[in-house]
């Protein structure tokens, strides 16, 4: 990992102080070189101090946050971050007028003023990955994306969060387009582009998207997306369909994309650097070329697009002919034999959901069942889903012994979240040589890996969330029919009722009850599971403000045990800091003593002092090792208790979440445990 900044500027040459920070590299006056002294993990720049006139450079490494001013050789700030920077923006968010360097971390968010004063913090779900600033809402202000490693897009309106998009891997990169539209990546090679929370479009790769960028390329007054990739490739997609209008190829993995007046002439150059160092600049494509930035006329375009066409059009009629011929063949031959080759035109396919225990052979699962209207048969099926087959899509095909017209195939969530399934179905008959192609979408609910059981008092988990809604039980009921997968005869009160699910993935008790007077009760040692759930009907319902009771004891006395750990460790990590700078200054003075006994030819006490000296060292080692254990597992704890109080807050909706997870930092920055439980369990300080 890199310990120092690069920074490259020919417009100011000769201006830079030597200091311990900033130093001019012995190879090129252009450079100088910026020591941090900790391994980087993210690096940006930008306006931080208005009233400085110019550009701040900020870095972030694993435990700290640096601002620091190029021009006048100065730190602006310098703070110690618990959770981590992983990722770095800089820029204003909703209301907070003074821009703000915001980091993502071990599932946390904070922000800093150009003083270094903490304006904004709030948690997320998972470890960081990537941030950026977008007017997502079209309304004027930004909002701050955040892609973790738990798959999942969230947009903040400060600390709200106003949407959320779950997609099929970590999100590594984001990039503002326009207002309303933004870019994201995949770890898996995915790319694409958002308006709000709809898809425009995306396309995967075999190689990995290493920075994304958006820029008017063509100056067609729209940002195309700019891809590097780690092949080399540079590319240029339209934000409107993702094809691609530019390319270019380095010898090595692109390492980073930026944009700026390099050579200070008034354009604007989109800046790539490779893995190796090598830079290129690109300025945007005349007016004259009219976004024709590929080494091809409009003519041949337009010739390969009809050729196209036209062996389209060919393919076609050659089916036809096939199926005339089959449908003659159909009057000389008996159709018992089953040589049509025609379905009949009023043929139909049909899909059903169900809930599946499994077998011995088998877990739990959701079974899709595919079937026709009548005695033709399916061929194959193609089936697309994200987050449910590895690559997004399943294929079945049946052996020629095993066709039927009915199909069934396992299904296995990992998330709870709704699932479009896309399915295409070749239907004929056994020894047709022509089939026909089906296409039909069903949704698959969010909850639908709970199996409906009958109630059991002695079996209803003690854990538990409470509130109060103002709907009717049928509106409840009409949420629990689109939400879970219920029997088409299932029959429930409609002054209160009560039902129990039993989960697929871990076989844990789900109790869902209502009463006349409008409290809804969720019984379930799964705290996820019961946010999960609050969340699903406040959207269902369009619930602004929520305010709940929650109990999950054995979740709290994990939460209570991590944070004694977290004490415990900042303490550790203060006395072995104290003992190792104490042993290096030890070694210090040992290494002169030892060197003035070799001046001086005491051969016997330069041997004595290095021995010394070798033990020293390895005690500093071995303590260096301690520390780096010690730190691993206060990340982990400090995690731990971050995503705890995300899924306390997700018990609530709008104001009373963003009170709790407010309140709960309070309570850790006070040091009180038992404050902290409060919270959680009441939403509110108050008793």
């Amino acid at each position: 990992m890199p310990i120092e900044v690069f920074i490259h500027n020919p417009h100011g040459r000769g201006q830079r102080i030597n200091t311990n920070r900033l130093v001019l590299s012995t190879q090129d006056a252009d450079i100088s070189l910026l020591n941090i002294n900790e391994a980087i993990s993210c690096l940006t720049a930008g306006m931080l101090n208005p009233d400085l006139g110019c550009d701040s450079l900020l870095v972030g490494t694993r435990t700290s946050l640096l601002a620091y001013d190029v021009y006048n050789n100065a730190d602006l700030f310098y703070t110690g971050v618990p959770d981590g920077a992983n990722s770095i923006v800089l820029g204003t968010l909703g209301d907070i007028s003074s821009p703000l360097a915001i980091i993502g971390g071990n599932c946390s968010l904070q922000g800093f003023n150009y003083e270094g004063k903490d304006l904004f913090w709030t948690v997320t779900g998972d470890n960081v990955r990537s941030l950026a600033l977008c007017d997502f809402d079209g309304d004027g202000k930004k909002e701050l994306l955040v892609g973790s490693e738990d798959f999942d897009i969230r947009v903040f309106k400060e600390d709200e969060i106003v949407a959320e998009m779950s997609e099929t891997e970590t999100i590594t990169a984001l990039t503002p387009m326009s207002p309303t539209h933004f870019g994201y990546a995949l770890a898996n090679g995915t790319v694409g582009i958002y308006n709000q929370a709809a898809r425009y479009w995306r396309i995967k790769s075999k190689n990995h998207a290493m920075s994304i960028h958006a820029f008017d390329i063509n100056s067609d007054g729209v940002c195309e997306l700019i891809t590097g990739w780690s092949s080399g490739k540079i590319d240029a997609r339209s934000d409107r369909t993702g094809e691609v209008i530019f390319k270019d190829n380095f010898a090595a993995s692109v390492a980073g994309i930026v944009q700026g007046d390099y050579r200070m002439d008034g354009n604007t150059q989109l800046i790539c650097c490779s893995v190796d160092g090598e830079v290129r600049g690109y300025l945007p494509g005349s007016q004259e070329m009219k976004g024709k930035l590929m080494d091809t006329s409009v003519e041949q375009d337009l010739i390969r697009e009809l050729s196209q066409k036209k062996q389209n059009l060919l393919l076609e009629l050659r089916n036809y002919e096939e199926n005339s011929k089959q449908v003659e063949l159909n009057t000389q031959v008996n159709e018992v034999d089953g040589q049509r080759g025609v379905i009949p035109a009023n043929t139909q396919l049909q899909t059903a959901l169900s809930v599946s225990l499994g077998s011995e052979t088998e877990s739990a699962h959701v079974e899709l069942c595919i079937s026709t209207s009548n005695d033709t048969i399916i061929r194959a099926v193609l089936i697309f889903a994200e987050g449910i087959f590895e690559g997004e899509s399943h294929v079945i095909h049946p052996s020629p012994q095993n066709l039927s017209s009915n199909i069934k195939v396992p299904l296995c969530p990992p998330k709870d979240v709704p699932v479009e399934l896309n399915i295409k179905a070749f239907v004929g008959y056994k020894k047709s040589t022509q089939f026909h192609v089906f296409e039909l979408s069903r949704l698959l609910p969010r909850f639908s890996m709970y199996l409906l059981c009958s109630p059991d008092s002695g079996t209803r988990p003690l854990s538990f969330v409470k509130f109060t809604l103002s709907e009717r039980v049928q509106m409840v009921i009409m949420w629990l029919k689109q939400s879970f997968l219920l029997p088409e005869d299932v029959e429930m009160q409609n002054e209160s009722f009560e039902v129990c699910f039993t989960s697929l993935r871990d076989t844990g008790q789900l109790y869902i009850r209502m009463n006349s007077s409008g409290e809804i009760s969720i019984n379930t040692d799964n705290i996820d599971l019961a946010g999960d759930i609050i969340q699903s009907m406040a959207s269902f319902w369009a619930i602004e403000d929520l305010q709940a009771e929650a109990d999950f004891p054995v979740y709290f006395e994990e939460v209570r045990k991590a944070l004694v750990v977290v004490d415990n460790s900042h303490a550790v990590c203060q006395k072995l800091t104290a003992n190792m700078a104490d042993s290096s200054n030890l070694i210090r003075s040992m290494l002169v003593r030892a060197e003035d006994s070799r001046l001086m030819g005491d051969w016997k006490n330069m041997r004595k002092r290095y021995m010394e000296l070798y033990d020293l060292n390895r005690d500093l080692l071995s303590q260096y090792k301690i520390r780096c254990t010690n730190h691993t597992e206060l990340l982990n704890n400090l995690k731990a208790i971050n995503q705890a109080i995300q899924r306390a807050g997700n018990l609530r909706v709008g104001k009373p979440k963003m009170q709790v997870i407010a309140a709960c930092r309070d309570a850790i920055k006070n040091n009180s445990v038992n404050m902290l439980i409060k919270i959680m369990h009441l939403g509110t300080t108050s008793s």
